[in-house]
């Protein structure tokens, strides 16, 4: 495989987040970061654990089953020891297992550090704990020397299904030749709304193609009109994803080396007098957008798509899904990548593989999307049955991934066991200058003073949107 260079994957990504969605016609073509559930779990599961994540959480079960069977495997080569980040809430877990028992598979849920630490310490004891991780692209790189090369597997299971390119290059982390996991889905982050807000759109705006300031306009409008704020924010759930992927980037260009530029004073000057006012006060406690959705307390919200699901597939005539508004730098996005890997020194890598095998059948992949909400990285997935919710977030994920302003923002690599710190930086600047009225240069210069610190601490080099770097990715 070719080695492409940052800028290229990032486009890469963006050009094929929504292909494997698409019917299978005669080249089928492959299809979200980032949520679990896709954070984890797209840090919660997109699912973003969703998977950036911590993960998503669709409540109620989605409508469609596949209608193939799948084909029938061997039987697993022993129990396999599966650990991911992906699909940790109750309610995804519970779906997921459902899919893995056909097969006779379990899989333990964890956080990033943890599961950063436990195969650390497999290594160093020569015998990993783990058979198979599954866990988002910015896990793997402080895992790389304890972890399995993929490539041949990847070429094997490349033989009866074709996976999205851009996610085996992004696999490769920089290497030539070394793959550190296999893709094996994908989320992002969409915005949604009550269709009772739509006449409350500022007269010309385009729902696909808003800026931020007519977001806000949007949200004061409704707030004036309705007699309360009906704009809501995650503040409580994948928050940090929302600025570190979205509000940053769309305003400065950058994620990092543009933290505490004029142009990030300017955004935060606007978050703090024009947007955060329309915001509806429960903000602060919302985790999952689509609850508040469902209850009418808010008619817009931003989230993951794996926790906005519940309300476009309860309610698929009342919700529709558009992309994120862009700001001046560009419409700035956060596409989601989960991959599977093996450690080294595992127990039963066999048996892994025919689970990585089993995960990535389209079919499989295809039952993921339906009912967990994360998008395939296969092509060849029947998506003629999609459940209404499900389909209504595909076109926004398309439209927002093809939008002739795109920026995509991939999630912080290289930071290991301590990703969470800058999660924590980018939600103390905001909550300092937004929510506690801290002067904005003063709270920049401290906090832009700790995130230096964590990259040189790390050695963390840049990622997209921010240029290439040598050495630790640098605030200018």
């Amino acid at each position: 495989m070719k080695k492409l260079n940052t800028v290229l994957i990032v486009f890469l990504v963006a050009a094929f987040l929504f292909t494997a969605c698409q019917p299978a016609a005669t080249e089928p073509t492959p299809l979200p970061e980032e949520p679990t559930p896709i954070e984890p779990p797209m840090e919660p599961t997109p699912t973003e654990q969703v998977a950036e994540p911590t993960a998503t959480e669709p409540a109620a079960e989605p409508t469609a089953v596949m209608e193939e069977t799948p084909t029938e495997p061997a039987e697993p080569a022993g129990d396999v020891i599966f650990f991911s980040t992906q699909f940790n809430i109750v309610e995804e877990a519970a779906k997921f297992r459902e899919i893995l028992g056909e097969r006779g598979y379990d899989f333990t849920g964890t956080e990033e550090g943890p599961l950063v630490d436990l195969i650390l310490a497999g290594a160093q004891a020569g015998q990993a704990e783990v058979d198979l991780v599954g866990a988002l692209h910015g896990t793997f790189p402080p895992l790389a020397d304890t972890m399995t090369n993929m490539i041949d597997v990847a070429e094997d299971l490349s033989a009866d299904r074709e996976f999205a390119q851009a996610f085996l290059e992004t696999g490769l982390l920089g290497t030539d030749d070394y793959l550190y996991y296999v893709p094996w889905m994908q989320a992002t982050y969409i915005m949604a709304a009550h269709n009772d807000a739509l006449e409350f759109l500022p007269e010309g705006a385009d729902l696909n193609a808003l800026t931020w300031d007519q977001f806000a306009e949007w949200c004061q409008t409704l707030l004036d009109e309705t007699g309360g704020p009906k704009c809501g924010l995650p503040h409580a759930g994948l928050f940090n994803r929302f600025l570190q992927g979205y509000l940053w980037p769309s305003f400065t260009g950058g994620m990092v080396t543009q933290f505490k530029s004029q142009e990030a004073a300017d955004m935060m000057t606007w978050a703090r007098d024009t947007l955060w006012p329309t915001i509806h006060p429960q903000s602060i406690s919302y985790e999952f957008m689509q609850e508040p959705l469902l209850a009418g307390e808010v008619w817009v919200a931003f989230d993951h798509t794996a926790r906005l699901i519940e309300a476009f597939n309860s309610e698929p005539e009342n919700f529709v899904a558009f992309p994120a508004p862009a700001g001046p730098a560009g419409r700035s996005f956060m596409p989601v990548i989960v991959g599977l890997g093996i450690p080294e020194n595992a127990s039963n890598p066999e048996g892994a593989v025919e689970l990585i095998d089993f995960l990535t059948l389209p079919e499989t992949q295809g039952r993921v999307l339906r009912e967990l909400a994360f998008f395939p990285v296969v092509s060849g997935v029947d998506t003629s049955d999609l459940p209404e919710g499900v389909a209504i977030e595909a076109g926004a994920v398309e439209a927002q991934a093809n939008s002739p302003d795109a920026l995509p923002s991939l999630l912080p690599v290289g930071l290991g066991e301590r990703g969470g710190e800058i999660n924590q930086i980018f939600r103390n600047a905001f909550d300092r200058i937004v929510i506690n009225g801290e002067d904005i240069t003063t709270v920049l210069d401290s906090e832009a003073a700790n995130l230096q610190a964590l990259l040189n601490d790390t050695g963390a080099a840049c990622w997209a949107p921010d240029p290439p770097s040598d050495g630790p990715c640098q605030v200018e």
